[in-house]
């Protein structure tokens, strides 16, 4: 049996997530709650969120959570205050609401584009400025923001999700130096092709599982956990002179 890490410096520390309900940002919030972290998570699924909410009852923390549409910006910074009065100053920050929705080029209007930027890139950047200045109180943090092997495989189906995504990795080399300068370390968590629920149900058949078999160099299928486990190690002391860096957790398939 597997032993996993346990991480000392993040018993306590305030994290925020988005898009913490379902899928990897689920598994984000169990496994920062069961490390002893001050966990808040923002999403627009009620009844995914008391569901999780309900099986980390017995965290030493049981995790808070906040109803938000992170693609209106006006909510999202009043989230951020209410997490703050929840949890404290916030001292980590996941950026990890997404949605790989499939469409084609010949389809997009400019509202379409508008509604993608904002689901997949503008929250990570605006959420990101809501906690500087915790970070700066605390004497430093760290930001996880959630990138995508996609792009670098030049899958199709979904032109502007793998225009986002790899806009993330230019905002977080964008932004290093200067965060950097104040002890806060941000970073891209880079996952591959990562089997959650949603990804079985509308998009793994025989011809994907056969592509996974072949490419991967592990083998298996990603699972939420996989990038979890990453992201505690971003977050936690251990990784304190890592920062404006692509961690790709992909099986080897890059």
């Amino acid at each position: 049996m597997s032993a996993f890490a346990i991480y000392p410096s993040l018993a306590g520390r305030s994290v925020l997530i988005t898009g913490g309900a379902s899928g990897i940002g689920a598994a984000f919030v169990e496994q920062f709650a069961r490390q002893g972290a001050r966990v808040a998570f923002l999403d627009v699924d009620d009844v995914a969120a008391a569901a999780l909410c309900k099986a980390l009852a017995d965290a030493p923390h049981p995790p808070r959570y906040l109803h938000c549409d992170v693609t209106d910006v006006d909510a999202l910074q009043t989230a951020v205050t209410l997490a703050r009065q929840h949890i404290g100053l916030i001292g980590v920050l996941v950026n990890n609401a997404a949605n790989d929705a499939r469409h084609a080029l010949a389809d997009v209007d400019a509202g379409a584009f508008e509604r993608n930027v904002a689901v997949n890139l503008r929250h990570q950047i605006f959420a990101t400025q809501a906690v500087i200045a915790d970070m700066q109180q605390l004497g430093g943090g760290s930001i996880i923001c959630l990138g995508s092997t996609g792009w670098m495989k030049k899958n199709g189906g979904y032109p502007l999700y793998a225009m986002a995504k790899a806009a993330i990795q230019g905002f977080v080399n964008g932004m290093a130096r200067e965060l950097g300068k104040q002890r806060i370390r941000i970073n891209c968590l880079v996952p591959g092709w990562v089997i959650t629920e949603k990804q079985a149900r509308l998009w793994l058949d025989d011809d994907g599982r056969r592509e996974i078999e072949r490419v991967q160099c592990m083998p298996g299928l990603l699972q939420a956990d996989d990038l979890a486990r990453a992201a505690l190690f971003l977050a936690a002391d251990d990784s304190r002179m890592c920062t404006g860096q692509d961690f790709i957790v992909d099986g080897g398939w890059v």
